[in-house]
């Protein structure tokens, strides 16, 4: 493994959410312990993979690695350091849900090298919390924030959902005053999906409304980007606006196409030409590890038309924006007519940078660039 950034998935969580599709584990009890042991496993087996290496990133996701508790989440890091290197000015993220945070979880946090929390606050709006089947409410958000910032964490995202459904009332714009209050160095905002075997997908079986109209998922995105623009956030990516120079460096490295490892269930791996996962269930994860049997659930090799896809998709993605060639600065024109494009150095280097209102239009445009290179890379 020649790869800098690591990804540590952590499944268990106290209840699923309503929207929620993610390899989670739900138990009243953590099995701290036993998840430990399976990661040291896990982690032995990739030895000579780590032997040189050397990590600037590592991201502890879930499902809710809060739930591991203060020494949890210490062990775990413990363990990543007893089996790889890890830079000297490194980002180490754990994602947190506000009730799992307090005074002696933070101290342990610190002390094993957290200095990056990834808060899952959702909204501020209680009825919407209980709508999303969160454990917390908007009070102990402010809380949270508050014991991190006391306890040596000042490098903290905060998470929140847009395009709820109109019968729940909450207030968008409310919800991005009193998330700016808090003075977070990065947010996180999502429209609400409606997945398969998710509870509101149940509910929409039903007849239930789920979702935002598109209407409202459109205005919200943009009343965010116009907020947090002149709040002095960089819009850095679709979903992600940070203070000056506090993107996150471990998602950043998954949008440039850099090679990163991953190991917990579920977890993904990619090499730059191969991409592999493990098994999805926690109960399948631990059997295989306790039997000595891998935990690969499967792989993909990608294929020059793979590559050229993800490239376009990913560069589209950011800020940064896409390198074009001189025929696609033609054919993106109109993109630009319509102010859902910057087109920089339209006759030397060109490169597309989306708008706001552009990134609504991303796969339509990510899939039209994406079908003319593959085009170009088939031999006549």
């Amino acid at each position: 493994m020649t790869s800098r950034h690591l990804y540590i998935h952590v499944p268990f969580c106290a209840r699923r959410c309503s929207y929620c599709d993610f390899s989670i584990a739900v138990r009243s009890t953590t099995p701290v312990d036993e998840y430990v042991t399976g990661l040291r496993r896990e982690l032995d087996g990739l030895r000579p993979e780590l032997e040189g290496a050397t990590l600037d990133t590592i991201y502890l996701g879930g499902g809710t690695p809060s739930r591991l508790g203060g020494l949890g989440v210490a062990d775990v890091i413990t363990t990543v350091r007893d089996r790889a290197q890890i830079s000297d000015a490194p980002e180490i993220t754990i994602e947190a849900n506000p009730d799992d945070v307090n005074d002696m979880a933070v101290a342990h946090w610190v002390a094993a090298g957290v200095n990056r929390v990834s808060l899952g606050s959702q909204s501020f709006d209680d009825a919407a919390l209980k709508w999303m089947h969160r454990t917390h409410d908007s009070l102990q958000i402010g809380r949270a924030v508050s014991t991190l910032r006391r306890g040596g964490i000042d490098n903290i995202s905060l998470d929140l959902i847009f395009a709820l459904p109109a019968h729940l009332r909450r207030s968008w714009e409310s919800d991005l005053v009193r998330a700016l209050d808090l003075e977070p160095s990065h947010l996180s905002l999502y429209g609400l999906t409606v997945e398969a075997q998710t509870p509101i997908a149940r509910w929409a079986d039903r007849g239930a409304t789920v979702q935002g109209s598109e209407e409202s998922y459109e205005e919200e995105f943009l009343a965010a980007h116009t907020m947090m623009a002149g709040a002095g956030y960089d819009h850095y990516e679709v979903s992600n606006f940070a203070q000056p120079g506090m993107s996150s460096r471990h998602n950043s490295a998954y949008w440039t196409g850099a090679s990163y490892a991953g190991v917990g269930p579920s977890a993904h791996s990619f090499d730059g030409a191969r991409r592999w996962w493990n098994v999805s269930a926690y109960s399948e994860w631990i059997r295989r590890l306790n039997a000595g049997e891998p935990v690969l659930g499967g792989e993909e090799s990608l294929t020059d038309d793979n590559r050229a896809a993800e490239e376009v998709y990913l560069g589209l993605r950011t800020h940064r924006g896409l390198p074009i060639t001189e025929d696609e600065v033609i054919r993106v024109r109109p993109w630009e007519s319509a102010g859902w494009a910057v087109i920089d150095e339209p006759h030397k280097n060109p490169r597309i940078r989306l708008t706001p209102t552009g990134w609504l239009r991303l796969d339509s445009l990510a899939a039209e660039i994406a079908a003319q290179r593959t085009r170009s890379l088939t031999p006549a």
